[in-house]
């Protein structure tokens, strides 16, 4: 039996109508009970949604938020997560400017936007916060991370884009369908790094490890784990990083996972 399973969100444990099915919940409690770690492993911040399936998911673990910039154990609250390169930041919400595109800015718990409207608006309802047009300068606390949210016409003059000193994270959420979600991180901070991280916690090798997702910013982490899973409706990196394949989402591909990781 396997030590950690590790799950993203959107497309993996939520499907359409931002719904996670009862036997998957249930396939999940049944492995934490049996003594295996479940780490979300999100491009989510900890807040709202995400944090709340945390801390049902494993109530005193860790747990991997924002594409691995963020790594908060959820029952302490300690921290393990990365900041983005000041310069980098200031260059992002500069080009926000310009280009008239939203950018949001977080740190580990709040976050901020570059500019209000219905994308903005949409999101937050996605993640499960009340809708806040708060600026950047405002935050307080360490920034991780930034995040482009743009119609998905955009997202290849987005990703041709210098971030010099930054990585990129492009996702989707079947909730958001019109969108993509573009994380910027650190350079050399990604889910797979975050999820490395995880396991050295539990002390854990990564043939221990399981990673469960569909999108292309899952691929670092289905790369370094033993046992990498693409959901019925990943995308094609994500298949292509893959050793198993499992149904779809809104099919209940993430408790045939959970029952496969029992029986390993």
């Amino acid at each position: 039996m396997l030590g950690l399973i590790c799950v993203d969100v959107d497309g993996t444990l939520v499907g359409t109508g931002n719904l996670v099915r009862d036997d998957v919940w249930a396939a999940l409690a049944d492995a934490r009970a049996r003594g295996v770690r479940i780490a979300l492993c999100s491009g989510r911040p900890a807040i709202g949604n995400a944090r709340a399936y945390a801390e049902r998911l494993d109530p005193d673990g860790w747990h991997v938020f924002q594409n691995g910039a963020s790594i908060v154990n959820v029952g302490s609250g300690a921290s393990l997560s990365e900041a983005i390169p000041e310069g980098g930041l200031n260059l992002l919400i500069a080009r926000a400017a310009q280009t008239d595109r939203l950018l949001e800015v977080y740190t580990d718990l709040e976050f901020a936007i570059t500019k209000p409207g219905d994308l903005a608006e949409r999101h937050a309802a996605l993640l499960g916060v009340p809708y806040e047009a708060r600026t950047p300068e405002s935050l307080d606390g360490t920034v991780v991370r930034a995040q482009w949210v743009v119609p998905r016409a955009e997202e290849g003059a987005v990703v041709a884009e210098p971030h010099p000193g930054m990585d990129l994270h492009p996702a989707g959420s079947p909730v958001m369908p019109d969108a993509m979600f573009i994380s910027v991180t650190r350079a050399g901070v990604s889910k797979g790094t975050a999820v490395q991280r995880v396991a050295a916690q539990y002390g854990l090798t990564m043939d221990r490890v399981m990673m469960v997702g569909d999108g292309e910013n899952d691929v670092t982490a289905l790369r370094v784990v033993g046992h990498p899973v693409a959901m019925g409706n990943a995308d094609a990196p994500a298949i292509a990083a893959s050793r198993y394949r499992v149904a779809h989402v809104d099919e209940g591909g993430l408790r045939e996972a959970v029952e496969l990781a029992l029986s390993l």
